[in-house]
């Protein structure tokens, strides 16, 4: 039940540029040129950028590829895409009973 809240919360949860950086542990360049490549993602909100739950884990998902494997972040923006899909099929397999 706990995981579950907390699940929750995060999905409800925006994340302004400094608390990103901090929760993902990465520096505002790092972020900054991820961003000008188009890799992740902000959205406009409250007068600012914004990021959600998804923006955290992919930052998390790429950092971790790219210090792990020595990846440019392309690659590792790839990489976590990849992941994404066979989640969303693995889930869909599950619903249709597979």
């Amino acid at each position: 039940m706990t995981t579950t809240l907390v699940h929750v919360v995060l999905e409800e949860t925006w994340f302004s540029i400094d608390e990103l950086c901090r929760v993902a542990a990465v520096s505002p360049q790092w972020l900054d040129e991820r961003l000008q490549a188009g890799l992740l993602a902000a959205e406009k909100r409250d007068g600012g950028q914004r990021f959600d739950a998804r923006a955290l884990r992919r930052a998390r998902a790429m950092v971790r590829i790219e210090q792990d494997f020595d990846a440019v972040p392309e690659l590792a923006a790839l990489v976590v895409d990849l992941q994404d899909e066979i989640e969303r099929l693995r889930r869909s397999l599950q619903r249709l009973g597979g």
